[in-house]
């Protein structure tokens, strides 16, 4: 178990992080007052949250974002929160405690890590696209204590569609190349286009699983997105292919003055 040591020293940090991030937002949105509503956008630094079903595009999504738009710093709390166990950073030491003893990692520590990973960006004006994190309605509590979600992107892509996508993906296990039926089907079908060794289906990528994982989130997200809603700061996107639906999100960005 963790000590309340520990747990009293995570909290002071994530306040410290807490009383850091609001200085520094309330400088850049005094400053920003002086412009005119049209240039708002470029002179303060964002909080942007992307959700998204799990095989939804909001990989896609995020990429074509960072490439219009590189004025946006990539929050993937998935990938910060490896790389710091890797790393063997303080944080990291810490989370590896949570993760080692099958303990969720606190969402104070989520926190601490993404204002870690954020403060340089914000210093240097940039604004933030946050991805994996808040997932829950008490996350987004949380988060809102140390930093402001202003713009929420929520990619409302059909059920029926992710479990059809997902479902005809089929991999080589020794080498991890995934093929795809409907848009990368291997040259033999069943087999891999290299070894001719047989394609398998994950377990994760079957219909029945798939279905679960996504009303899993469904009802995880609900809440979320009432929750910034109720804030007015969410724009869903709804459609089938990443590509279209991405030319909306540019339109939305940009008449936000990015």
């Amino acid at each position: 178990m963790i000590s309340m040591q520990k747990l009293a020293c995570n909290v002071s940090s994530t306040a410290k992080l807490s009383v850091s991030f609001r200085r520094f937002t309330a400088t850049t949105r005094v400053a920003a007052s002086a412009s005119n509503d049209s240039s708002e956008s470029k002179h303060q630094s964002h909080f942007m949250l992307i959700l998204g079903k799990p095989g939804g595009g909001k990989g896609t999504i995020s990429e074509k974002i960072l490439k219009d738009f590189p004025m946006f710093h990539h929050v993937s709390t998935g990938d910060l929160l490896r790389q710091h166990v890797r790393a063997n950073t303080p944080l990291g030491k810490e989370a590896k405690e949570y993760m080692a003893t099958g303990e969720l990692v606190p969402d104070s520590l989520m926190i601490d890590l993404v204002m870690d990973d954020a403060t340089p960006y914000l210093e240097s004006g940039q604004s933030l696209l946050l991805d994996g994190f808040p997932r829950s309605l008490r996350q987004a509590q949380s988060l809102e204590k140390v930093a402001h979600i202003d713009l929420v992107i929520n990619l409302d892509i059909p059920t029926q569609i992710i479990v059809d996508r997902i479902a005809d993906r089929w991999i080589h296990p020794k080498s991890g190349r995934i093929y795809s039926y409907s848009y990368k089907a291997p040259k033999a079908h069943g087999k891999d286009d290299f070894t001719g060794e047989i394609l398998v289906q994950r377990d994760d990528d079957k219909p029945e699983a798939v279905r679960a994982r996504l009303a899993a989130y469904d009802k995880i997200t609900a809440p979320l997105v009432d929750f910034y809603n109720a804030q007015g700061v969410v724009k869903t996107f709804q459609g089938t292919m990443s590509d279209k639906i991405y030319i909306d999100v540019k339109a939305w960005l940009q008449s936000k003055g990015f």
